[in-house]
């Protein structure tokens, strides 16, 4: 607003309420403007809550998300390392030997319960 518009509305708030109810409606108008931007401050205080909540709901998903994704990774990893070890043990029983004394090659099981 201009100063000229504002000087209008003065005027015309004089010639309605007169020289001696204009203070307390001045009073008045001033607290209803304050009471009117106190609710629309909350308003938004309570919108930029409300996103914020969202946005730390959204953050401590993707961090679920991720400590899952490394749990399941986690487990692969065990199951191939559990893997490698059966396989180690089996290798283990079951080795070739490769003597040349002229026997066939068998596993070393079945090489020692012949001999017995």
């Amino acid at each position: 607003m201009s100063m000229g518009e504002i000087i209008v509305i003065l005027i015309i708030a004089v010639l309605i309420l007169g020289p001696d109810k204009l203070p307390d409606a001045a009073v008045k108008i001033a607290k209803f403007i304050k009471a009117i931007k106190r609710n629309i401050d909350d308003a938004k205080a309570g919108l930029e809550k409300e996103i914020r909540i969202k946005e730390l709901q959204d953050e401590a998903k993707k961090y679920q998300d991720e400590l899952s994704l490394s749990h399941e990774n986690i487990r692969k990893k065990l199951s191939f390392e559990e893997f490698d070890t059966l396989k180690r043990d089996i290798l283990d029983k079951t080795r070739v030997d490769l003597s040349l004394d002229g026997r066939e090659m068998r596993p070393k099981e079945s090489a020692e319960k012949s001999d017995v």
